[in-house]
């Protein structure tokens, strides 16, 4: 059973992947034996990050440095690796950002912001990697959405509708690319005590919600989201496409 799970040897590009979250699953497929090219937008968190993985694996992975919501500067860097690198066996999906403010409230600079982030930016990468993919035969696309792809909660309007697009954008994808071999997927998190999300993990009030919200009754910590990209990025999936898999600790199931 361990073959089916085995990455060793194959190539992952992971976007946003410098620090945070997208480090961590960059760091489970490294760990895995994949060669991975971590991506982000500051050079100095990126050799930070290329750093960390080669600390924790032996191995320093490649770098690369573009705007995700800037649909020229991914076809020009995506152009680049893939002729530096090759076409990757998977393509994590991961960069994004949040932005917090009542509806009525919330400016269409930072609409435009989240929208191009967490959802076109996938878009962007994801159209130009996957031809090669299709060409190819084979290949494993996740996207990261969240539990805001189904869930809302107040003042995160455009980032509920960026990942429940995500999700979406998903199932679209999967049925033009399953036929070529190709699986695409979305793993949407729960609730984690990440960078992003330092403002609610520390604030008591939210924590005691977070806590009683949550059948698990805790917050997600970064490394338990490895075991489900590991098994996306597998023969194990091969399989499973169109799927939004939730690692909430229970969050989505219950009311």
């Amino acid at each position: 059973m361990t073959d089916l799970f085995d990455l060793t040897g194959r190539t992952a590009l992971v976007t946003g992947s410098s620090r945070g979250l997208g480090q961590s699953l960059a760091l489970a497929l490294a760990r895995a034996g994949v060669r991975v090219t971590l991506h982000g937008r500051d050079g100095a968190a990126l050799t930070a990050g290329a750093d960390l993985l080669e600390r924790e694996t032996g191995t320093r992975p490649a770098t690369v440095a573009f705007d995700v919501t800037d649909a020229a500067a991914v076809e020009d860097a995506v152009g680049r690796l893939l002729a530096e690198q090759g076409v990757p066996d998977v393509l994590v999906n991961n960069a994004g950002l949040q932005r917090r403010a009542p509806f009525t409230e919330f400016s269409v600079a930072d609409w435009d912001a989240v929208i191009a982030s967490n959802l076109s930016g996938v878009f962007y990468v994801s159209r130009f990697v996957a031809p090669g993919m299709v060409e190819r035969g084979s290949g494993k696309i996740v996207n990261i959405a969240s539990v805001q792809s189904v869930l809302a909660r107040q003042t995160i309007a455009p980032y509920s509708a960026s990942k429940g697009g995500v999700a979406q954008l998903t199932r679209g994808m999967a049925a033009d690319l399953a036929r070529h071999n190709v699986q695409v997927n979305t793993i949407s998190p729960g609730y984690f005590a990440t960078e992003m999300n330092t403002d609610l993990w520390q604030d008591p009030e939210f924590d005691a919600w977070l806590r009683q919200r949550t059948p698990a009754r805790r917050w997600g910590r970064v490394e338990e989201l490895q075991g489900t990209l590991v098994y996306l990025a597998s023969r194990a999936s091969d399989f499973v496409s169109g799927q939004n898999i939730f690692v909430d600790g229970g969050m989505t199931s219950v009311v």
